[in-house]
């Protein structure tokens, strides 16, 4: 079994010094990306990025959520290579630096949710299962957990083990659901509407700090603004009426198809989300459960206190998260299940 080192002393203190560590030790990580694209569903251009060593044999592959980029993410990907992973990290397509389907950049949107999870499993097959690492583990966040879970339902031995952080199997909605599924489908017999943004949201804009709904951490929040400002063509501003329908329509999907995802899962929630339903991962727990393959745990493991993106909140929240991360992939060294998958890597 391989080991792992718990020293999560840096992962405590970070923010107390975090523009010294962002512009010294993180910048010069990210200086060693590989960035790469491929050609996902329609022509759309599927960018994606990774951080690789000849040392290490394990892989991390990060699904992120909605606006997402991997531009965001040069601090998950420090914490988890420095403890021994390599990572690669897709940026969804209508968002990051991936191919837009709108001539409004700005409007979140898919045609079809599956869409997302064809590029996915384009991404694993051609980029990550061609390696040939001995491990191989997944991890996503919001959005991109409901991505992550129906691909597992197509190929529940791609990975060795996944964990979803506060994944979208539910939608925070600001009206009863019945209303807002008969808006939604009033729009989406109207196309002007059902391509235009949902009821209250519109073009991307920075929000304050103290109106974000998303995390705790002040100097996270204010880097994540950064990106926007320093690399304004990944800006996504709200989500249009039918991808809203889309990704209903997938929440449900996931809990229908829990059956098939046989994969090792740990669900993290946060309890202070106003983005996803945390109801939603009771019910898929249950419905993990139910078909004879729980969760950990047999229900979401709960940080107190998180917002939404809970691998950029606070120092105490995030390590903890980290922790029983590393912990639960250490629990699935190694299952043999990927390896039809996946060639001898040297």
């Amino acid at each position: 079994m391989t080991s792992f080192t718990f020293n999560t002393d840096d992962w405590l203190t970070r923010e107390t010094q975090f523009a010294a560590f962002a512009t010294g030790p993180l910048l010069d990580f990210w200086r060693q990306r590989e960035e790469g694209e491929f050609i996902g569903v329609d022509g759309v251009p599927i960018r994606y990025v990774r951080f690789c060593s000849m040392r290490h044999h394990r892989v991390v592959v990060v699904s992120p959520g909605r606006i997402e980029s991997y531009v965001k993410y040069p601090e998950v990907a420090y914490d988890l290579f420095h403890r021994g992973f390599d990572v690669m990290i897709i940026d969804h397509r209508g968002q990051g630096r991936s191919g837009r389907l709108l001539t409004d950049s700005h409007r979140g949107h898919v045609v079809n949710f599956t869409d997302y999870v064809d590029d996915f499993e384009n991404f694993y097959l051609k980029q990550v299962a061609p390696r040939g690492y001995r491990q191989c583990y997944a991890l996503a966040h919001s959005m991109g957990g409901a991505i992550l879970a129906l691909f597992l339902a197509r190929r529940p031995n791609a990975f060795d083990a996944a964990v979803l952080c506060a994944p979208m199997f539910g939608i925070h909605l600001p009206m009863p659901g019945w209303v807002a599924g008969q808006i939604l489908n009033w729009a989406e017999k109207h196309p002007p509407m059902r391509d235009y943004y949902a009821v209250g949201t519109g073009q991307w804009r920075p929000l304050p700090y103290v109106v974000n709904m998303l995390t705790h951490s002040r100097e996270r929040y204010r880097r994540n603004l950064r990106y926007y400002a320093d690399y304004p063509e990944l800006r996504v501003g709200g989500p249009t009426y039918h991808w809203v329908r889309e990704s209903i329509w997938a929440g449900h999907q996931v809990i229908a198809l829990a059956a098939k995802i046989t994969t090792p899962l740990l669900l993290l929630q946060a309890s202070e989300d106003r983005v996803v339903d945390n109801h939603a991962h009771l019910a898929f727990c249950q419905a993990m459960s139910d078909a004879g393959h729980p969760c950990k745990g047999g229900k979401p493991r709960v940080i107190k206190g998180a917002r939404h993106e809970i691998l950029f909140e606070r120092d105490e929240m995030r390590a903890e998260a980290l922790n029983v991360i590393l912990r639960f992939f250490a629990q699935h060294p190694f299952s043999g299940a990927h390896a039809a998958d996946n060639s001898i890597r040297g």
